[in-house]
């Protein structure tokens, strides 16, 4: 199955993928989206969001999976008038599973904690809770942020000197389901694909805007037999 992953487009789809534009939608057979579709998670921009969405996922034999983020805001506060909006060929997955093609997919919009945004969590048993969920096989693993060391490094600024700001908890269970793919954004400086970190899985952060919030980056392609 030939995946192709963004995210991170931030209520920026009139500027992405159309005619004329340089970044490139490839063709394939799924496309995942891991999460800030939206700037401020308001309903109309989650609407917006997820209709493109729905269009992109007509390119697809199995459309496309997507998960909410830290500034999808009406995923948390209102969950059912979300999930309301998400199209027929969009599969949306929160703390949860599903099976497409043949793979077996486990999608969660948990971060930790910053400044108060959605679905942030606090280290310790709070994002324990949620990371327990992810079951031992899974093959596609998608959550908003990334693990730590792979990624996840932001340079320096008013919040702090550079560090990698990846969640550890998260890289624990990762080494120990050990998914074929794991996909993420969150950190937009963090762009990019890894092989070779921990053997079996591919890391990729899918991030299409870079850390100035521009349509930089394109989408990344990945094949799993």
């Amino acid at each position: 199955m030939k995946i192709v992953c963004i995210s991170d487009t931030h209520s920026q789809q009139g500027e992405l993928f159309t005619t004329g534009r340089r970044l490139k939608l490839p063709e394939g057979d799924l496309l995942i989206h891991a999460s800030d579709l939206t700037s401020q998670g308001r309903p109309a921009e989650c609407a917006a969001a997820l209709s493109w969405l729905g269009t992109l996922a007509q390119r697809f034999t199995h459309g496309a999976v997507v998960i909410a983020g830290n500034h999808d805001f009406l995923a948390e506060r209102d969950p059912e008038a979300f999930v309301a909006l998400v199209p027929r060929n969009v599969t949306y997955l929160n703390d949860s599973g599903a099976e497409i093609g043949g793979l077996r997919f486990w999608g969660s919009p948990i971060t930790p904690w910053f400044h108060d945004w959605a679905f942030n969590r606090r280290p310790g048993s709070d994002l324990a809770a949620h990371w327990a969920k992810i079951p031992a096989s899974v093959d596609v693993l998608v959550t908003h942020g990334p693990v730590q060391g792979i990624h996840d490094r932001v340079p320096a600024s008013r919040f702090g000197p550079a560090a990698h700001v990846g969640c550890p908890q998260l890289r624990e269970v990762v080494e120990r389901v050990r998914p074929r793919l794991f996909v993420c954004g969150h950190i937009h400086e963090g762009y990019g694909t890894d092989a070779l970190s921990l053997p079996g899985t591919t890391f990729v952060n899918a991030s299409i805007l870079d850390g100035q919030y521009r349509p930089a980056n394109q989408p990344v392609s990945v094949t799993l037999s």
